[in-house]
Protein backbone atom coordinates (compact mmCIF):
# COMPACT_ATOMS: atom_id res chain seq x y z
CA UNK A 1 0.00 0.00 0.00
CA UNK A 2 1.45 3.16 -0.85
CA UNK A 3 2.17 5.59 2.22
CA UNK A 4 3.16 8.94 1.91
CA UNK A 5 4.39 11.12 5.15
CA UNK A 6 2.67 13.69 6.06
CA UNK A 7 4.90 16.56 5.49
CA UNK A 8 5.06 15.68 1.70
CA UNK A 9 1.55 16.45 0.98
CA UNK A 10 0.99 19.65 -0.02
CA UNK A 11 -2.83 20.19 0.14
CA UNK A 12 -5.62 18.69 1.92
CA UNK A 13 -9.21 18.82 0.21
CA UNK A 14 -11.75 19.28 3.24
CA UNK A 15 -15.37 17.82 2.63
CA UNK A 16 -17.26 19.54 4.93
CA UNK A 17 -21.06 19.38 4.53
CA UNK A 18 -20.49 18.95 0.36
CA UNK A 19 -22.65 16.09 0.66
CA UNK A 20 -25.70 17.75 1.39
CA UNK A 21 -25.86 20.77 -0.76
CA UNK A 22 -28.34 22.04 0.93
CA UNK A 23 -27.66 21.94 4.51
CA UNK A 24 -24.04 23.18 3.35
CA UNK A 25 -25.86 26.92 2.74
CA UNK A 26 -27.45 26.93 6.19
CA UNK A 27 -24.92 26.07 7.99
CA UNK A 28 -22.99 28.57 6.10
CA UNK A 29 -25.01 31.10 6.91
CA UNK A 30 -25.54 30.40 10.59
CA UNK A 31 -21.55 30.03 11.00
CA UNK A 32 -21.64 33.30 9.34
CA UNK A 33 -24.12 34.97 11.72
CA UNK A 34 -22.24 33.16 15.07
CA UNK A 35 -18.55 34.55 13.90
CA UNK A 36 -19.80 37.82 13.56
CA UNK A 37 -22.27 37.70 16.82
CA UNK A 38 -18.72 36.52 18.52
CA UNK A 39 -16.51 38.98 17.03
CA UNK A 40 -19.01 41.40 18.14
CA UNK A 41 -20.02 40.57 21.54
CA UNK A 42 -16.19 39.21 22.78
CA UNK A 43 -15.02 42.36 21.47
CA UNK A 44 -17.17 44.73 23.32
CA UNK A 45 -16.38 42.85 26.47
CA UNK A 46 -13.07 43.54 25.90
CA UNK A 47 -13.28 47.18 25.22
CA UNK A 48 -15.24 47.85 28.51
CA UNK A 49 -12.95 45.87 31.00
CA UNK A 50 -10.48 48.18 29.64
CA UNK A 51 -12.12 51.26 29.21
CA UNK A 52 -13.82 51.22 32.42
CA UNK A 53 -11.27 50.82 36.08
CA UNK A 54 -14.96 49.96 37.54
CA UNK A 55 -13.87 46.20 35.89
CA UNK A 56 -10.22 45.81 36.71
CA UNK A 57 -11.02 42.78 38.44
CA UNK A 58 -9.72 39.36 38.77
CA UNK A 59 -13.11 38.17 37.40
CA UNK A 60 -13.22 40.50 34.54
CA UNK A 61 -9.86 40.29 33.90
CA UNK A 62 -10.22 36.59 33.20
CA UNK A 63 -13.29 37.07 31.27
CA UNK A 64 -11.15 39.75 29.15
CA UNK A 65 -8.97 36.51 28.66
CA UNK A 66 -11.81 34.14 27.61
CA UNK A 67 -12.90 36.42 25.08
CA UNK A 68 -9.83 36.84 23.31
CA UNK A 69 -9.57 33.26 23.41
CA UNK A 70 -13.28 32.73 22.15
CA UNK A 71 -12.46 35.30 19.28
CA UNK A 72 -9.36 32.97 18.73
CA UNK A 73 -10.45 29.62 18.48
CA UNK A 74 -13.64 30.81 16.58
CA UNK A 75 -11.55 32.83 14.03
CA UNK A 76 -9.40 29.78 13.20
CA UNK A 77 -11.89 27.32 12.72
CA UNK A 78 -14.89 29.25 10.88
CA UNK A 79 -12.23 31.76 9.14
CA UNK A 80 -11.20 29.17 6.35
CA UNK A 81 -14.23 26.90 6.17
CA UNK A 82 -16.48 30.41 5.56
CA UNK A 83 -13.60 31.73 2.94
CA UNK A 84 -14.00 28.19 1.06
CA UNK A 85 -17.71 28.51 1.16
CA UNK A 86 -17.72 31.47 -0.83
CA UNK A 87 -14.48 31.05 -2.97
CA UNK A 88 -15.54 27.16 -4.10
CA UNK A 89 -12.54 25.57 -3.17
CA UNK A 90 -12.61 23.45 -0.43
CA UNK A 91 -8.80 23.36 -0.08
CA UNK A 92 -6.17 23.89 2.41
CA UNK A 93 -2.39 23.96 2.31
CA UNK A 94 -0.27 21.67 4.34
CA UNK A 95 1.33 24.78 6.62
CA UNK A 96 -2.16 26.30 6.66
CA UNK A 97 -4.24 23.02 7.85
CA UNK A 98 -1.35 22.28 10.70
CA UNK A 99 -1.72 25.76 11.76
CA UNK A 100 -5.22 25.28 11.74
CA UNK A 101 -5.05 21.91 14.01
CA UNK A 102 -2.85 23.40 16.29
CA UNK A 103 -4.08 27.40 16.64
CA UNK A 104 -7.90 26.10 17.42
CA UNK A 105 -7.15 22.99 19.59
CA UNK A 106 -4.53 25.29 21.51
CA UNK A 107 -7.07 27.77 22.21
CA UNK A 108 -9.87 24.96 23.59
CA UNK A 109 -7.03 23.29 25.30
CA UNK A 110 -6.32 26.64 26.97
CA UNK A 111 -10.07 27.43 28.06
CA UNK A 112 -10.34 24.13 29.84
CA UNK A 113 -7.50 25.47 32.19
CA UNK A 114 -8.46 29.06 32.35
CA UNK A 115 -12.52 28.14 33.24
CA UNK A 116 -11.09 25.83 35.91
CA UNK A 117 -9.16 29.08 37.19
CA UNK A 118 -12.04 30.97 36.73
CA UNK A 119 -13.58 28.64 38.98
CA UNK A 120 -11.35 28.63 41.69
CA UNK A 121 -11.36 33.26 41.13
CA UNK A 122 -15.28 32.64 42.48
CA UNK A 123 -14.69 30.45 45.23
CA UNK A 124 -11.89 32.57 46.69
CA UNK A 125 -14.16 35.33 46.05
CA UNK A 126 -17.10 33.75 47.76
CA UNK A 127 -15.64 31.86 50.31
CA UNK A 128 -12.70 34.20 51.10
CA UNK A 129 -14.37 37.44 50.66
CA UNK A 130 -11.87 39.71 53.22
CA UNK A 131 -8.69 37.98 51.72
CA UNK A 132 -9.52 37.84 48.22
CA UNK A 133 -7.57 41.28 47.42
CA UNK A 134 -4.73 39.82 48.69
CA UNK A 135 -4.94 36.20 47.32
CA UNK A 136 -5.71 37.09 43.83
CA UNK A 137 -4.09 40.27 43.45
CA UNK A 138 -2.68 41.33 40.11
CA UNK A 139 0.77 39.07 39.68
CA UNK A 140 -1.06 36.29 41.04
CA UNK A 141 -3.84 36.65 38.39
CA UNK A 142 -1.10 37.51 35.61
CA UNK A 143 0.82 34.34 36.67
CA UNK A 144 -2.67 32.19 36.61
CA UNK A 145 -3.60 33.56 32.99
CA UNK A 146 -0.10 32.84 31.58
CA UNK A 147 -0.18 29.39 33.33
CA UNK A 148 -3.39 28.46 31.37
CA UNK A 149 -2.40 29.97 27.95
CA UNK A 150 1.20 28.12 28.27
CA UNK A 151 -0.66 24.79 29.20
CA UNK A 152 -2.87 24.81 26.52
CA UNK A 153 -0.12 26.00 24.07
CA UNK A 154 2.23 23.12 25.24
CA UNK A 155 0.28 20.50 25.43
CA UNK A 156 -1.34 21.10 21.78
CA UNK A 157 2.19 21.09 20.49
CA UNK A 158 2.78 17.85 21.54
CA UNK A 159 0.00 15.91 19.98
CA UNK A 160 0.22 18.35 16.57
CA UNK A 161 3.70 17.30 16.26
CA UNK A 162 3.30 13.54 16.90
CA UNK A 163 0.09 13.35 14.65
CA UNK A 164 2.36 15.57 11.48
CA UNK A 165 5.24 12.61 12.02
CA UNK A 166 2.90 9.91 10.90
CA UNK A 167 1.86 8.56 7.41
CA UNK A 168 -0.59 8.74 5.21
CA UNK A 169 -2.35 5.90 2.91
CA UNK A 170 -2.57 8.17 -0.42
CA UNK A 171 -5.56 10.06 0.94
CA UNK A 172 -5.40 13.54 1.54
CA UNK A 173 -9.18 13.93 2.00
CA UNK A 174 -10.34 15.57 5.08
CA UNK A 175 -13.75 14.22 6.10
CA UNK A 176 -14.47 17.40 8.40
CA UNK A 177 -14.86 21.20 7.57
CA UNK A 178 -11.57 22.14 9.19
CA UNK A 179 -8.26 20.30 9.95
CA UNK A 180 -9.55 18.76 13.13
CA UNK A 181 -6.73 16.67 14.84
CA UNK A 182 -9.69 13.77 15.22
CA UNK A 183 -10.74 14.18 11.95
CA UNK A 184 -7.02 14.15 10.38
CA UNK A 185 -6.00 10.57 12.93
CA UNK A 186 -8.22 8.93 10.50
CA UNK A 187 -6.20 9.58 7.41
CA UNK A 188 -3.19 7.64 9.05
CA UNK A 189 -2.51 4.01 7.51
CA UNK A 190 -0.10 3.12 10.25
CA UNK A 191 -0.12 1.75 14.06
CA UNK A 192 -1.55 5.07 16.10
CA UNK A 193 -1.93 3.59 19.62
CA UNK A 194 0.93 5.62 20.50
CA UNK A 195 -0.14 9.00 19.49
CA UNK A 196 -3.69 7.89 21.07
CA UNK A 197 -2.64 7.21 24.04
CA UNK A 198 -0.61 10.21 24.94
CA UNK A 199 -3.99 12.03 23.37
CA UNK A 200 -5.30 10.00 26.17
CA UNK A 201 -3.38 11.48 29.01
CA UNK A 202 -3.33 14.94 27.94
CA UNK A 203 -7.18 14.68 27.26
CA UNK A 204 -7.72 13.72 30.90
CA UNK A 205 -5.37 16.04 32.16
CA UNK A 206 -7.35 19.17 30.29
CA UNK A 207 -10.80 17.63 30.75
CA UNK A 208 -12.27 15.38 33.65
CA UNK A 209 -9.05 16.77 35.64
CA UNK A 210 -10.45 20.90 35.47
CA UNK A 211 -14.12 19.55 35.44
CA UNK A 212 -13.16 17.71 39.30
CA UNK A 213 -11.78 21.38 40.43
CA UNK A 214 -14.40 23.00 39.16
CA UNK A 215 -17.00 20.65 40.78
CA UNK A 216 -15.07 20.74 44.50
CA UNK A 217 -15.06 24.80 43.83
CA UNK A 218 -18.46 24.83 43.54
CA UNK A 219 -19.37 22.38 46.38
CA UNK A 220 -17.46 24.78 49.10
CA UNK A 221 -19.16 27.94 47.06
CA UNK A 222 -22.93 26.39 47.17
CA UNK A 223 -22.15 25.45 50.75
CA UNK A 224 -20.99 29.24 51.99
CA UNK A 225 -23.96 30.63 49.53
CA UNK A 226 -26.38 28.89 51.69
CA UNK A 227 -24.84 30.19 54.69
CA UNK A 228 -25.26 33.92 53.68
CA UNK A 229 -28.12 34.93 55.87
CA UNK A 230 -28.69 38.18 53.12
CA UNK A 231 -31.57 37.53 50.39
CA UNK A 232 -29.72 40.01 47.97
CA UNK A 233 -26.23 38.78 48.80
CA UNK A 234 -27.25 35.43 48.31
CA UNK A 235 -28.58 36.33 44.55
CA UNK A 236 -25.82 38.13 43.72
CA UNK A 237 -23.91 34.98 44.67
CA UNK A 238 -25.84 32.55 43.00
CA UNK A 239 -26.35 34.73 39.65
CA UNK A 240 -22.56 35.08 39.27
CA UNK A 241 -22.15 31.08 40.05
CA UNK A 242 -24.94 30.25 37.81
CA UNK A 243 -23.24 32.59 34.91
CA UNK A 244 -20.46 30.41 34.92
CA UNK A 245 -21.39 26.78 35.84
CA UNK A 246 -24.14 27.69 32.21
CA UNK A 247 -20.59 27.95 30.45
CA UNK A 248 -18.48 25.24 31.95
CA UNK A 249 -21.94 23.07 31.26
CA UNK A 250 -21.80 23.78 27.39
CA UNK A 251 -18.39 24.12 26.92
CA UNK A 252 -16.87 20.61 28.59
CA UNK A 253 -20.40 18.61 27.78
CA UNK A 254 -19.59 19.42 23.74
CA UNK A 255 -15.92 18.81 24.19
CA UNK A 256 -16.29 15.56 26.25
CA UNK A 257 -18.76 14.56 23.72
CA UNK A 258 -15.86 14.73 20.95
CA UNK A 259 -12.82 13.61 22.92
CA UNK A 260 -13.67 11.16 25.05
CA UNK A 261 -16.88 9.22 23.63
CA UNK A 262 -17.17 5.92 22.83
CA UNK A 263 -14.88 4.25 19.84
CA UNK A 264 -18.33 2.15 18.99
CA UNK A 265 -19.50 5.95 19.03
CA UNK A 266 -18.05 7.05 15.61
CA UNK A 267 -19.85 9.27 13.65
CA UNK A 268 -17.96 12.02 11.56
CA UNK A 269 -21.01 13.88 10.46
CA UNK A 270 -22.28 14.11 14.32
CA UNK A 271 -18.31 15.14 15.29
CA UNK A 272 -19.05 18.11 12.67
CA UNK A 273 -22.14 19.71 14.34
CA UNK A 274 -20.90 18.96 17.79
CA UNK A 275 -17.56 20.91 16.67
CA UNK A 276 -19.69 23.63 15.08
CA UNK A 277 -21.70 23.92 18.33
CA UNK A 278 -18.07 24.16 20.37
CA UNK A 279 -16.59 26.44 17.86
CA UNK A 280 -19.61 28.61 17.32
CA UNK A 281 -21.98 28.76 19.68
CA UNK A 282 -20.26 28.26 22.92
CA UNK A 283 -17.87 31.56 22.07
CA UNK A 284 -20.92 33.49 21.00
CA UNK A 285 -23.06 32.42 23.89
CA UNK A 286 -20.38 33.42 26.45
CA UNK A 287 -20.43 37.04 26.45
CA UNK A 288 -24.19 37.20 26.42
CA UNK A 289 -24.30 34.96 29.31
CA UNK A 290 -21.40 36.38 31.34
CA UNK A 291 -22.05 40.08 30.55
CA UNK A 292 -25.38 41.52 29.38
CA UNK A 293 -27.08 39.98 32.53
CA UNK A 294 -24.97 41.42 34.88
CA UNK A 295 -25.58 44.83 36.44
CA UNK A 296 -21.51 46.10 36.44
CA UNK A 297 -20.99 45.25 33.18
CA UNK A 298 -24.79 47.00 32.14
CA UNK A 299 -23.70 50.02 34.04
CA UNK A 300 -20.29 50.29 31.84
CA UNK A 301 -21.93 49.95 28.42
CA UNK A 302 -23.89 52.65 29.74
CA UNK A 303 -20.97 54.83 30.78
CA UNK A 304 -19.35 54.10 27.39
CA UNK A 305 -22.45 54.57 24.87
CA UNK A 306 -22.36 58.31 26.83
CA UNK A 307 -19.18 58.67 25.05
CA UNK A 308 -20.01 57.24 21.70
CA UNK A 309 -23.81 56.89 21.02
CA UNK A 310 -23.53 55.47 17.79
CA UNK A 311 -22.80 51.91 19.70
CA UNK A 312 -26.33 52.41 21.36
CA UNK A 313 -27.37 50.75 17.87
CA UNK A 314 -24.65 47.54 18.43
CA UNK A 315 -25.39 47.61 22.00
CA UNK A 316 -29.29 46.99 21.53
CA UNK A 317 -29.35 44.36 18.81
CA UNK A 318 -26.49 42.51 21.03
CA UNK A 319 -29.31 42.82 23.80
CA UNK A 320 -32.24 41.72 21.78
CA UNK A 321 -30.15 38.52 20.58
CA UNK A 322 -29.04 37.45 24.33
CA UNK A 323 -32.79 37.69 25.40
CA UNK A 324 -33.95 35.83 22.08
CA UNK A 325 -30.83 33.05 22.58
CA UNK A 326 -31.79 32.61 26.53
CA UNK A 327 -35.02 32.50 26.48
Amino acid sequence: MFQANLTYVTRFFLLGFSHYPKVEVIVFVLCLLMYLITLLGNIILISITILDSHLHKPMYFFLSNLSFLDICYTSSAFTPMLANFVSGENTISFLGCAAQMYFSLAMGSTECVLLSMMAYDRYVAICNPLRYPIIMNKRVCVQIAAGSWVTGCLTTLVETVYVLQLSLCGNNTINHFACEILAVLKLVCVDTSKVELIMLVITIFLLPMPMLLICISYVFILSNILRISSVDGRSKAFSTCAAHLTVVVLFYGTALSMYLKPSAVDSQEIDKFIALVCGGLTPMLNPIIYSLRNKEVKAAVKKLLIRNPFGTVLISALNNIGASTLI
